[in-house]
């Protein structure tokens, strides 16, 4: 079993990364593997709603930032972890145009655990969950919790290390994303199969 941490941040070495660390370290210790990815610096493009992606085998039409690599490296995961610097109290842009395309594009989301994590200096660190968190709910995704909301604070990953009680959160989060991935398995070795997936019902508000 995989899990894939996503690095939201433009700082690959930072807050964020610190708190998606103690997280990897946790599940590694109770045999998960996991992999930390950078979205890195450069720009990444908004969706533009072109439906493409359903005609792409599922891959964004624009291939020259991380969202297909990503993609790709989420077919092969069984969790997903999301972490976000906050920005005047809201993900950084960058990776919520990345999550609008990955998840407009890609089939590879559903019933895989899934979390987010954000970190600050202070303040907007529930605001940035909730954006964050909506992306799962709205994809089929069981969302993971720990012991309280998913966030560290500090300037630097320095100063996140002082936060003791935002690293404890990080290690239960980490606990509770290997035992739902550890019971889910034992579900699928039971004979326990996935809910039944309906076709896709879309309305509008005009009648």
């Amino acid at each position: 079993m995989k899990v894939l941490l996503l690095n939201g941040s433009p700082n690959e070495k930072g807050c964020t990364w610190r708190a998606l660390k103690e997280v990897s370290d946790t599940l590694q210790a109770e045999g998960i593997d996991t992999e930390i990815f950078w979205i890195g610096k450069k720009a990444v493009a908004g969706c533009i709603g072109c439906g493409g992606c359903a005609k792409n085998h599922g891959r964004c039409v624009f291939s020259n930032d991380p969202v297909n690599e990503v993609l790709d490296k989420m077919e092969g995961s069984d969790g997903l972890i999301v972490g976000s610097p906050v920005y005047f109290a809201s993900p950084n842009g960058a990776l919520v145009a990345l999550l609008d395309r990955m998840f407009m594009a890609g089939g590879c989301f559903r019933m895989k655990p899934a979390a987010a994590v954000t970190s600050a200096r202070r303040a907007g660190t529930t605001a940035t969950l909730e954006v964050m968190n909506k992306y799962f709910l709205m994809s089929e995704m069981p969302v993971v919790s720990a012991n309280y909301c998913n966030m560290v604070h500090g300037h630097s990953a320095d100063e996140v290390e002082k936060d003791l009680e935002g690293l404890q959160i990080m290690r239960t989060l980490g606990r509770n994303m290997a035992w739902m991935l550890k019971c889910m398995d034992a579900g699928k070795k039971a004979g326990i199969v996935l809910p039944q997936a309906e076709a896709k019902v879309k309305t509008s508000y005009i009648r």
